[in-house]
């Protein structure tokens, strides 16, 4: 007999749902209750089949999950994931992990405290592809890795922006988008020791940036650029590069170039460029795409959140990563109003 992970999800809305869904037919898990206190989410537990409560005290009163998946607004982010560790019942948290830094701490240092395992919803890592990029990068294959370019252009259409929330202050791309792309460099490349950062939004006059650009400086001495919009028609983004959400066209463009001394990588694609035989610049190239398997990375995290309750893997992301990554985009925002480089402790 399988022992299955009992899994709440609190939060139905549209990152909820997928998980709802995942976690219905992940084979390790048992979905138990959907919280959420509206009537849409209601009537998605009764879809399911599983029970209905409209606030986490309300299901613990009856019903005791092995984990939790937090998936409700950012700012209950901090606020949920304390009941859960109160309880001491495991939770993912949906990035980020929090909406403010100091609240993330405490959430953090409460979880470490009590010994509950928390994790960050940054589920990229889990992509198949990222994992052999990172084995690629940590080879050698690519020789010292100087520079990296990562790009986030897409065009969000106007209707998108008439609720009123995503035209105000941290609802534009560096919070909601570029946090993952950061996560994901912070991934492949370890900590970040500074940032600088620009932003304009000179075609909607939106009060939230549109588009944005950031030097990254690493603690082991690479240096990136990141450069982010949601006003240019491109195809250059996570979203329209990886075909890891179906909703996006996929192309076959990149979205991160990674550049070495003896090569260079493209991602998604996982092409290798370098000179067979002498590095010049004088010389031909020889290209190596690298195949890997495609999986879907929300199903992954699901599976491996079980595998953390069971005690049998550590956190992929944790919660600690999470709010590491969180206090990369803070840096950006302080450095794009002051106009300075800022560091990060």
């Amino acid at each position: 007999m399988v022992d299955h992970v009992k899994l709440a999800v609190l939060g139905a809305g549209l990152i909820g749902k997928r998980h709802i869904r995942h976690v219905l037919e992940e084979p390790a898990a048992d979905l138990v209750a959907v919280v959420d206190p509206t009537s849409v989410g209601q009537k998605i537990a009764e879809e399911a089949g599983v029970r209905w409560f409209p606030s986490f005290a309300d299901m613990i009163a009856v019903q005791r999950p092995d984990g939790v998946i937090i998936a409700t607004p950012n700012q209950v982010h901090v606020s949920n994931g304390m009941e859960a560790i109160e309880a001491g019942i495991p939770a993912l948290i949906e990035k980020p992990v929090a909406d403010d830094i100091a609240d993330g701490e405490k959430l953090i240092e409460t979880a470490k405290a009590k010994g509950v395992p928390l994790l960050t919803g940054h589920h990229r890592r889990h992509n198949p592809m990222m994992q052999k990029a990172k084995q690629i990068i940590e080879s050698g294959r690519l020789g010292r890795i100087l520079v990296v370019n990562a790009m986030f252009w897409l065009f969000k259409p106007d209707d998108y922006f008439d609720m009123p929330w995503r035209r105000e202050r941290g609802a534009g791309p560096v919070f909601l988008n570029l946090i993952h792309d950061i996560d994901n460099l912070r991934y492949l490349f370890g900590d970040i020791a500074a940032v600088e950062a620009r932003e304009s939004n000179v075609m909607r006059g939106n009060a939230v940036e549109e588009t944005a650009v950031i030097l990254i400086e690493f603690k082991n001495g690479i240096l990136g650029t990141a450069s982010v919009s949601d006003s240019v028609v491109a195809p250059w983004s996570w979203e329209m590069t990886t075909g890891e959400n179906a909703a996006y066209p996929k192309t076959e463009e990149a979205c991160y170039m990674i550049g070495g001394t003896h090569g260079s990588l493209a991602v998604p694609s996982l092409d290798i460029w370098c000179n067979p035989a002498e590095r010049s610049w004088l010389e031909p190239f020889d290209r190596k795409r690298i195949s890997v398997e495609t999986e879907d990375p929300l199903v992954l995290q699901i599976r491996q959140f079980c595998k953390v309750i069971r005690g049998h893997e550590e956190p992929l992301v944790s919660g600690r990563e999470g709010l590491e990554t969180l206090k990369v985009i803070e840096a950006v925002k302080r450095s794009a109003v002051t106009a300075r480089r800022v560091t990060l402790s």
